[in-house]
């Protein structure tokens, strides 16, 4: 990045957060802070170990230094100013999440538009969130879109605040879906009346919550599309399954036709053939429904994490918190685009050709020195995809 870009930066953030009213979170000046300056050179400098004693007025610091990135640590410290972890004697920490598009297994990194990097990640949000509303019974959670490819989830129940990283390891497996298995995942009950003298067993899916709901609404789709489909369709569709033949085939079609209740309710005993569809319906569904969340992130105690209402540098977007009843309706490409940067046209020199949609329009830039609007010049800028012109 030349001095010219990074300088005309530097000069708009600080106009941002001469406007910006930047929320600390609970608990400020127990936690860590850190900050990316506007270096020379290729490599970002990290400035840590800082607390609000060091920093000040948040917002005063913030207009002063007009950083490049801003963080705060989900740690709670005696001593958080203090230069190493041992000497800060931590207290406890905030659970925090990450989303990123780097992290999904369905962002291909160089076809994917921005857009679309986006969407996918709010998709694994409401997915996380699904885990961490309904399984877990979090109610104290923070969403914030992080101004880049993602976005973050603070939970700051109280039951979280003292978990060491091991407790966040199981956390982290159980929304990743890691050693979710078949044979964990059901039950057995004994069938056949009482009084017998070798009563048998029938094996369930549970349906009432966590993966084993999960599961079996898995099954519940699956069985929706076979019963939709014609006879031949149908049996073509499942010989997909591995070890699935043609006669295996018909007979798992006849049973989800004439039993499809018992195979809605979680019975996996229903037929023997079903059993084999079954043990691939959950690897199905753990692969489609686990959240993938960017794991050291969560089990890192220490983790330093964006400010809510500071400025990404690498994007010029707004780290926007989220109310949970307006998340369906977010759109960072619109909501997180800084009103500094509205309505003002810049030049910038553009090293080959981009499509951006931001604020309900589509951009094509070109090779070369052009006009644009300031937030997509910023937003080029700050990815190294554009310098400044000069005016």
């Amino acid at each position: 990045m030349e001095e010219r870009t990074r300088a005309y930066l530097r000069g708009r953030f600080r106009d941002h957060y001469r406007r910006a009213d930047v929320a600390l979170p609970p608990d400020a000046d127990a936690r860590e802070w850190g900050y990316i300056p506007w270096t020379d050179g290729p490599d970002e400098t990290m400035v840590r170990h800082r607390d609000l004693l060091d920093l000040g007025n948040v917002e005063d610091f913030l207009r002063r230094k007009r950083p490049r990135h801003v963080y705060f640590s989900a740690g709670h410290y005696e001593t958080p100013g203090a230069s190493t972890m041992a000497e800060k004697d931590w207290l406890g920490s905030d659970l925090v999440f990450d989303i990123d598009a780097d992290h999904l297994p369905t962002v291909t990194l160089g076809e994917d538009t921005y857009a679309e990097m986006l969407a996918k990640s709010k998709d694994a949000l409401v997915k996380l969130l699904d885990f961490l509303e309904r399984d877990f019974g979090f109610e104290d959670l923070t969403v914030v879109f992080s101004g880049g490819r993602g976005y973050h989830v603070h939970v700051r129940d109280e039951s979280v605040f003292p978990l060491e990283r091991d407790h966040r390891r199981e956390i982290v497996d159980y929304v990743r879906g890691n050693g979710i298995e078949f044979e964990e995942l059901i039950t057995e009950e004994a069938v056949g009346g009482l009084g017998l003298q070798n009563p048998t067993t029938r094996r369930t899916l549970p349906t009432e919550g966590g993966w084993g709901r999960r599961v079996v609404e898995h099954v519940d789709a699956f069985v929706d599309d076979l019963l939709a489909m014609d006879e031949e369709d149908a049996i073509l569709h499942l010989r997909t399954f591995d070890g699935v033949g043609e006669g295996r085939a018909e007979s798992v079609l006849n049973v989800v036709q004439n039993n499809t209740e018992a195979v809605r309710s979680g019975n996996v005993d229903v037929h023997p053939a079903f059993l084999t569809v079954a043990r691939q319906l959950v690897a199905e569904a753990v692969d489609a429904e686990e959240a993938p969340i960017d794991e050291p992130v969560t089990t890192d105690t220490h983790r330093l994490i964006r400010l809510p209402g500071s400025l990404h540098g690498g994007s010029g977007l707004e780290v926007v918190p989220i109310e949970r009843d307006d998340l369906a309706a977010f759109d960072p490409l619109d909501d997180a685009v800084p009103e500094t940067f509205v309505g003002h046209d810049i030049r910038v020199d553009v090293e080959r050709e981009y499509e951006l949609g931001f604020r309900g329009e589509t951009i094509t830039v070109t090779p070369g020195e052009q006009t644009l609007p300031e937030y997509a010049g910023v937003f080029l800028m700050a990815r190294g995809w554009a310098e400044k012109a000069t005016e």
